[in-house]
């Protein structure tokens, strides 16, 4: 926990050992230089100061400007022990009586603005749905347009696209205040005037949102039918499936905050299907000297052309829909503001339930996972959540085949799979054969259900006639594709090795959140829900975040409840396993 508050900290965080090398940095950290040097502060290097308290055990702090120009800090360096030896913890903190945000560096407004968007978009079979937020080129420019899509239930999602007023990280703040306040109204009460109506009550309370324009409407992903409206934000535009495209009608209405008490015109319009709604902020209007017509043009054109490319709306690639849209609409060089664009896209068509009827054997099995897996597939499920579907079921059909006809006759088993209006994943494993109860104390047997508990949302289990395994999983997605899929060779590697007297997870690279994600599935993976040894080699890790700590403290856990520990492989005097120890994983797991 004190990891996880760290790591989170808006205070740039080191700990260091002698010679001031970094032996873990936080998320703030981090991002003020991947190189892992630490600046200076009013002109001293914060190398010495680090070396100086080192040496004398003694305190320091100091205050001024980082670097050159950059904005006036305090730092404070504290002795700490580490692993055993004398070292350092270093905080870093920005006064913010004085600190100008736009002279923070870039990366550090465009993660703040990131960090407060939606970090998956739900999945529905009659819809696709893709976001994408690019910064502004400038960073004073930079912070406070926002997407958002938030399942309402019966096949109803709460699509919005706004834009905050201000630059840099407080209007990255004052858009994390306006999302949560629309999604806490949108859940009690989704109509267009309700929410509007909130959200305008909330602006004119809070001065740094008040003046911020707002896309919001109701789709039906079943019926197409979209109730929208709109405050001080420009229309959204439809493109037909035959490639016509045409901006909805809205009525003007001020900005939120601006004129409480303002009436909230809904259209109404049926999305058909096969046709794509384009919501964008108003950045994806910017940059156009020769007027607000030519924008919209531009914004058409390539909507149209991104829609067009063949394959583009399948469902393994709709979520790069808005990337590609945002991209082309957006050049890469002197782009004078942010561009937020949510995409939604009506299935023409949607997925078939699956059905099958096997025997009730292991030869069985393959041909299971692979017409389950070509169906996932389709559905446009991500690798890692499928991963772990396909163990669960696998789990469920293995018991089916080894234990519901014991002493008798092979009988048969059926599994079907659907997904509902709400994208909720139901995949049911029925066979005519008797529930038998796992022993008291089954062994390396009988843990089928523990294995599928882990792995997915609910699994229950009917008794009579026959047996009925329900495994149910809400589908998700990344706004713009699949978790973990870093592109240029960055990001996690992660893999298993099942050539020893166990299974190793290989882990390599940057193991962030999205790296924790494919980390918890390959080691659920590898050890059968947790009911298996396993080890976790951590050797050729660069970066091991909080969010992969908590995967390994989770799998630890099972694995003691279960009678077997954790061996993790991570080197000696190195990053990770500095970042292991401090953690209290000593206890849990057998560090070599």
């Amino acid at each position: 926990m004190l990891l996880a508050a760290m790591e989170d900290a808006p205070a740039a965080i080191w700990c260091l050992d002698v010679g001031a090398r970094t032996v873990w940095a936080n998320a703030s950290a981090r991002q003020l230089g991947a190189d892992g040097l630490l600046p200076s502060v009013d002109g001293r290097p914060l190398v010495d100061v680090v070396d100086a308290v080192i040496g004398s055990g003694r305190s320091e702090s100091l205050s001024g400007p980082m670097g050159h120009e950059g904005p006036v800090v305090t730092a404070v360096v504290r002795p700490l022990s580490v692993a055993g030896e004398p070292g350092a913890m270093l905080v870093l903190d920005h006064d913010q009586r004085d600190v100008d945000p736009s002279s923070w560096p870039q990366d550090v407004v465009e993660a703040a603005q990131s960090s407060l968007l939606p970090p998956f978009l739900p999945m529905l079979p009659d819809l696709a749905l893709a976001g994408s937020y690019h910064r502004a080129t400038s960073v004073r420019a930079a912070g406070g347009d926002w997407y958002d899509a938030v399942p309402l239930g019966d096949g109803r999602v709460a699509l919005v696209v706004g834009d905050a007023v201000g630059h840099g990280v407080p209007a990255a703040g004052a858009m994390s205040r306006l999302r949560g306040a629309m999604r806490s109204t949108a859940l009690r009460n989704s109509a267009p005037p309700s929410v509007l109506g909130d959200l305008d009550a909330f602006a004119s309370q809070m001065e740094d949102v008040e003046g911020a324009s707002v896309f919001y409407g109701v789709l039906d992903a079943g019926t197409g039918e979209l109730a929208y409206t709109t405050a001080g934000h420009p229309a959204p535009l439809v493109v037909g499936s035959d490639g016509t495209a045409a901006f909805l009608p809205v009525t003007p209405r001020p900005p939120l905050g601006s004129l409480p008490g303002a009436e909230t015109p809904v259209h109404r319009y049926v999305l058909e299907p096969g046709a794509t709604l384009v919501l964008f902020s108003n950045g994806a209007l910017a940059g156009a000297g020769a007027g607000y017509a030519t924008a919209l043009d531009r914004l058409v054109a390539a909507s149209r052309e991104v829609l067009a490319r063949p394959g583009a709306t399948e469902p393994d690639a709709a979520p790069g829909l808005a990337v590609a849209i945002a991209e082309l609409v957006r050049p890469p060089q002197d782009w004078p503001d942010d561009v937020a664009v949510l995409v939604a896209h009506r299935r023409a068509t949607r997925p078939e339930p699956l059905h099958l009827d096997l025997p009730a054997v292991p030869a069985s099995l393959p041909g299971i996972r692979r017409r389950l897996t070509t169906w996932l597939s389709a559905l446009g499920m991500g690798e890692n959540d499928r991963v772990g579907v396909m163990v669960a079921v696998g789990e469920a059909c293995a018991n089916a085949a080894e234990h519901a006809y014991r002493g008798s006759e092979p009988g048969g088993m059926s599994v079907t799979a659907t997904v509902d209006v709400d994208g909720v994943l139901t995949v049911r494993v029925h066979d005519d054969g008797t529930w038998r109860p796992p022993d008291r104390d089954p062994g390396d047997r009988g843990r089928g259900l523990l294995i599928m508990r882990q792995l997915v949302d609910s699994v229950s289990l009917e008794d009579g006639p026959g047996t009925t395994v329900t495994l149910a999983v809400r589908l998700r997605r990344s706004p713009d594709g699949e978790p973990g899929s870093a592109s240029g060779g960055e990001g996690a590697s992660i893999v298993v090795d099942r050539e020893g007297a166990c299974p190793v997870v290989r882990a390599g690279g940057a193991v962030d959140e999205a790296g924790a994600d494919q980390l918890r599935i390959r080691l659920l993976e590898a050890s059968r829900g947790g009911t298996a040894r396993v080890e976790l080699d951590l050797a050729d890790v660069t970066l091991f975040s909080s969010a992969a700590v908590r995967v390994v403290l989770a799998v630890a856990r099972i694995a003691r409840d279960e009678g077997w520990r954790l061996v993790v492989h991570a080197e000696a005097g190195g990053v990770t396993r500095h970042v292991l120890e401090i953690s209290g994983l000593g206890g849990l797991v057998d560090l070599r």
